[in-house]
């Protein structure tokens, strides 16, 4: 009976270590629910550029969010479009900060 207690505690405690190990290894720099808002924030971003911002200029910026900070990159026609872009990011729900890394083209 003792020998059956001894490998039931060495079981539980492989499993908490398990558990642990596996724990650890899934640590990122942000809670899962900062994650989903970025997801989300860079959704709404897209979808206020697509709607406000002509084609051609959308389609060539690059949209990302990290804990509610947007980043924007890529070329657009004119500073106009360049500040425009920025001003709408702005308005989003969530969004904290943004990094305005637009370019003009033929600057």
């Amino acid at each position: 009976m003792r020998n059956v207690q001894t490998l039931a505690l060495a079981g539980v405690l492989m499993l908490g270590t398990a558990a642990a190990t596996t724990t650890a290894g899934c640590k990122t720099t942000s809670s899962p629910g900062t994650q989903i808002d970025d997801a989300g924030i860079k959704v709404a971003v897209k979808a206020k550029l697509a709607k406000d911002v002509r084609a051609s200029t959308w389609t060539n910026v690059e949209v990302n969010s990290t804990n509610g900070v947007v980043t924007l990159a890529g070329q657009v026609e004119s500073e106009s479009d360049r500040r425009l872009a920025e001003e709408l990011t702005r308005s989003v729900g969530g969004v904290v900060g943004v990094n305005n890394n637009l370019q003009v083209k033929g600057r």
